[in-house]
């Protein structure tokens, strides 16, 4: 009798408590259940936006892929890279787009939208590699735009390793647009020997200093 006793008291115990606690007890669990689902929709939504910015991605890719492209390809490629950059801002796809607009600016004549292109993967991209190269084909516009000094500041704001040979080139560019042929030999020598170090091809460089009578044996 005493254990049928405890049991009884036991389960009046287990019953106050659930009075008391089984209301919030149900609602904790309807939270923590909704919290699953909530993540899971949002991962699924997250899986769904980076499938859609991939898919436009690769239609900008092949819609750019010829050597030339006609005004309506020219301009329905650059209204694609509105729509990237517009519903998928913080992804690599919208960096990427920026990048491919700039260049598609530059075949249009269109060098201030190349260069606000470019200005915004620097803003935008959290991505030291893009901002990098971001960077460089700003400084070659700039030398191109006769802006050699903005060029060689631009190359000074951070260009990663990765890219130092490019980087090496393209300071030799601009010194040579500012008349300075002996840091511009300077900098494409660095560049080719960079270049050569790192096994990466870099082409036009080595005629650069032909044409300024610093070939490999001066």
């Amino acid at each position: 009798m005493a254990e049928l006793r405890t049991e009884e008291e036991q389960l009046e115990a287990l019953k106050r408590w659930w009075k008391e606690n089984g209301v919030s007890l149900i609602a904790g669990v309807a939270i923590a259940a909704a919290g699953v689902v909530g993540w899971n929709a949002w991962q699924s939504y997250q899986e769904n936006q980076a499938s859609a910015a991939s898919a436009r991605y690769q239609y900008l890719i092949n819609l750019t892929a010829g050597s030339e492209l006609d005004a309506a390809s020219l301009a329905e490629a650059r209204e694609l890279v509105v729509e990237i950059t517009d519903n998928h801002g913080k992804t690599l796809y919208a960096d990427l787009a920026r990048l491919i607009d700039a260049r598609l600016a530059v075949a249009d004549e269109d060098l201030s939208g190349a260069r606000a292109a470019l200005e915004a993967v620097i803003e935008a991209s959290n991505r030291d590699y893009v901002k990098g190269l971001a960077r460089l084909r700003l400084a070659r516009l700039q030398v191109a735009q006769g802006d050699a000094e903005a060029a060689l500041s631009t190359l000074g704001a951070g260009v990663p390793e990765a890219l130092a040979a490019q980087r090496a080139e393209v300071r030799g560019d601009a010194y040579h647009a500012l008349g300075r042929e002996g840091d511009a030999g300077e900098a494409w020598r660095e560049a080719l020997d960079l270049a050569e170090a790192r096994d990466q091809p870099l082409y036009g460089v080595q005629l650069k200093l032909d044409n300024l009578g610093l070939g490999v044996d001066s």
